[in-house]
């Protein structure tokens, strides 16, 4: 049987005993301080004389900061997976993305019974466990908005809201022992979680088959399936290592509530089995990949030679290479709203590095290349399957020099720069998130808090050290190659990679107003032709957002505004909110003084993405909300559908340029409206039906594609101005996944 190449993992096996209830906990915390992986606890919610299992759980996730928890395994019968999928979720939440799911039948069938479970037979068990997956993963996958139906004989949900989505991709972990609940797992299951002493002579054998086979039959490879065994003190180093080499066996779950053994376990039988395999790995020349356990990472215990699509990866780029399985690759899996796998992952830490990484790429022409600031971006496209991903996260570097200029890395994040600024009385107008990269935004426009006062983050852009398709290190501004630096402020992930971005800064209030608005308007129709009113009559230094939730049947749509007033002065920060008050019935309002950086302010520990399926997200420029419009915007927001409806400011100085001194070239537009959710057809009409009210997009909330898409981001003398910029910079299209130009024909 093979080997599935699955990092080693080692964890313990407590009793939840009642009569001493810190005991559990005690072990838990040594588990975490011995530096196991995992911490386990049985689930017998009819036997008096345990402690409820999910409540300890939590207490452990609670108790710890590092090591794992799951259920081993909890009884579905007694646990309803709808309610148990939200509780998971909201435990893996609060413990960042530490929680697993061991999960099974339960067996004792009439000792369930005298809790409330309905008697069931073991047939009858094994066909609520696959209901009951069904419904679980439909919980967490927030990337569908439809209500979740689940019509099963033992388990149903019958339009359940979905969410909340869990902190990281929870496996679940099946305890199978007969080939119909092995068939289920293979089929649905991340994990095979059986017990080495209720095992016979050649189960691993017939069960690592059934489950293959079914988990190929499923459109899915075995190495999809971690191999878990729950083990006792009584086996050696020498049993379970064969266990893994021949058999696959990756996580080792000690059952003990002896801290000796604990022990033992942890400093002595857990690092000799770990030489064992890692010898015979090395022996048969393969390289170990550390894909197994969902959420927990290690890094590769040994190092063979590297490639990638037959074509040895080279030897200075080897260090920064991400292939899937390796410790850290998990991270370019999800970006805010969309999953993917790429290929290859390579994370440059200097210029150099990225003009590797494009030669590189461009040996794989046949092959998706995605650039990725390591920021928040809606689209998806700087991820893909199977492709190269250049991750530029690593060049996060800001640096301020005299007067007002700063340099940024292109993975540095607004937050992060507008913390780095804020002590010299200087901002960047840049998006209105903390969390957005700085290389898709300074390459798209960058529409922000100060878009009426201080234009887009393009407007402030100097110069650029970019890396273009054949690998060189260029210098662009409006003296050196002024057609690419013209090209990068509004298409630049066309024309190659920048690696450093120069900008002017602004100077800024040491604090502005900042309002939130809760509206619940009678006329929505009316309401944004207001809002559009009043915010062309405000001061320049004043911007806001709407953010807009679908109208649901007999209640008004939820309208909340966002608005920043560069302005210290409390008076006059209250003074030019004023209109905006008088648009509709508040339901709520807030309004203080804070500083810039506290709007862009990232959560402590950062931003965890965990986007999964395919974005859905539109986006469009007008010149006024007017009756059309506004409308048009109504009949939007009445549609069944989930999604979010987004109206940023974009006018004032944002006009104060020539419309052809950018690629970005809508200027006299005063909103940006910006739709991500779940593309229902009747959603997707209504939009349709706004296109031709709108004029040109915003390249980073779309993600349409096709000709007719291009068309409308740029007018046409600047398309064709691109196309024959892009014949001359990368005339084989090496850059073409993220809003492609095709190059002009040759002399055109």
């Amino acid at each position: 049987m093979p080997d599935y190449l699955h990092p080693l993992r080692f964890g313990s096996f407590i009793t939840p005993i009642a009569a001493a209830p810190q005991h559990p906990v005690d072990l838990a915390l040594l588990s975490e301080e011995l530096g196991l992986d995992l911490v386990t606890f049985q689930d017998h919610p009819y036997q008096a004389a345990f402690q409820d299992t999910w409540t300890l759980l939590s207490w452990v996730a609670a108790k710890t900061s590092r090591i794992h928890v799951s259920g081993n395994v909890l009884n579905l019968p007694l646990r309803q997976p709808a309610v148990l999928a939200r509780a998971l979720a909201s435990l893996d939440r609060l413990s960042d993305g530490r929680v697993e799911l061991g999960i099974g039948t339960g067996g004792y069938f009439e000792a369930m019974a005298t809790m409330g479970a309905p008697l069931l037979t073991p047939a009858e068990a094994v066909s609520g466990l696959d209901e009951a997956l069904d419904i679980i993963r439909g919980i967490w996958d927030t990337t569908d908005a439809s209500p979740l139906h689940v019509d099963g004989t033992h388990h149903r949900v019958a339009g359940a809201a979905r969410g909340p989505a869990p902190a990281h991709d929870i496996p679940i972990w099946v305890g199978a022992y007969k080939p119909r609940m092995q068939r289920i797992l293979g089929r649905k299951g991340d994990g095979w979680l059986p017990s080495l002493p209720w095992l016979k002579p050649g189960d691993v054998e017939r069960g690592n088959r059934i489950i293959d086979d079914s988990a190929r039959a499923a459109g899915r490879a075995p190495s999809d399936v971690t191999r878990l065994m729950n083990v006792t003190p009584q086996y050696d180093a020498d049993e379970l290592a064969e266990l893994a080499i021949e058999h696959g066996v990756s996580v080792f779950i000690l059952g003990s509530d002896d801290p000796r053994e604990l022990e033992r376990f942890a400093t002595r039988t857990a690092p000799e089995i770990r030489g064992r395999v890692e010898t015979a790995r090395s022996a048969k020349g393969s390289r170990v990949a550390a894909q197994g356990v969902r959420g927990v990472q290690a890094a590769p215990a040994v190092q063979a030679p590297r490639e990638f699509h037959d074509d040895p990866i080279p030897d200075a780029l080897a260090p920064r290479v991400l292939l899937p399985g390796d410790r850290g690759y998990e991270r370019y899996t999800s970006g805010y709203f969309r999953g993917a796998r790429p290929g290859l992952v390579v994370r440059p830490e200097s210029p150099a590095e990225v003009q590797q990484a494009v030669r590189f790429a461009a040996r794989h022409r046949d092959l998706p290349l995605g650039l990725l600031s390591g920021g928040h971006g809606l689209s998806g496209r700087s991820l893909n399957d199977g492709g190269i991903v250049i991750a530029l996260d690593a060049l996060n570097g800001i640096a301020i020099g005299e007067g007002s200029t700063v340099r940024v890395g292109p993975g540095a994040r607004w937050g992060e720069v507008a913390k780095a600024l804020s002590p010299h009385g200087l901002a960047l107008t840049a998006g209105d998130y903390g969390g957005v990269g700085v290389g898709g935004l300074a390459t798209t426009a960058g529409i922000g808090w100060f878009a009426r006062e201080r234009g887009l983050t393009i407007d402030h852009l100097r110069s650029v050290e970019i890396v273009t398709a054949d690998g060189e290190l260029v210098h662009a501004s409006d003296t050196e190659n002024p057609d690419l630096f013209w090209a990068v402020r509004g298409a630049g992930a066309n024309f190659g990679v920048v690696v450093s971005f120069e900008f002017e800064a602004h100077p800024v209030s040491q604090e502005v107003g900042f309002a939130m608005l809760v509206y619940a308007p009678d006329d929505l129709t009316a309401f944004l032709e207001g809002w559009g009113a009043a915010i062309e009559g405000a001061d320049p230094t004043v911007t806001g957002t709407l953010m807009i939730g679908p109208a649901r049947p007999g209640a008004p749509a939820a309208v909340q505004a966002m608005i920043v007033v560069d302005e210290h002065d409390p008076d006059t920060v209250v003074r030019r909110l004023q209109p905006f008050a008088r648009l509709a019935p508040l339901t709520d309002q807030s309004v203080q003084l804070v500083p810039y950086a506290a709007l862009l302010e990232l959560p402590a520990g950062g931003e965890q993405q965990h986007g999964r399926g395919e974005p859905h997200g539109h986006s469009g420029l007008v010149r006024h909300l007017d009756h059309d419009v506004a409308q048009k915007l109504t009949r939007l927001i009445s549609s069944r559908s989930s999604f979010i409806l987004s109206i940023r400011s974009a006018g004032g100085a944002v006009a104060d340029q020539r419309a052809d001194a950018t690629a970005y070239a809508w200027r006299d537009a005063n909103f940006l409206l910006a739709m991500i959710g779940s593309g229902s057809g009747e959603v997707e009409q209504r939009w349709a039906e706004l296109v031709p009210s709108l004029e040109g997009m915003y390249l980073s909330f779309e993600t349409d594609t096709g000709p007719e898409v291009l068309a409308r981001a740029f007018p046409p003398a600047h398309l064709a101005r691109l196309r024959r910029l892009k014949s001359v910079w990368d005339p084989t299209g090496l850059f073409r996944d993220n809003f492609f130009i095709d190059p002009a024909p040759s002399g055109a």
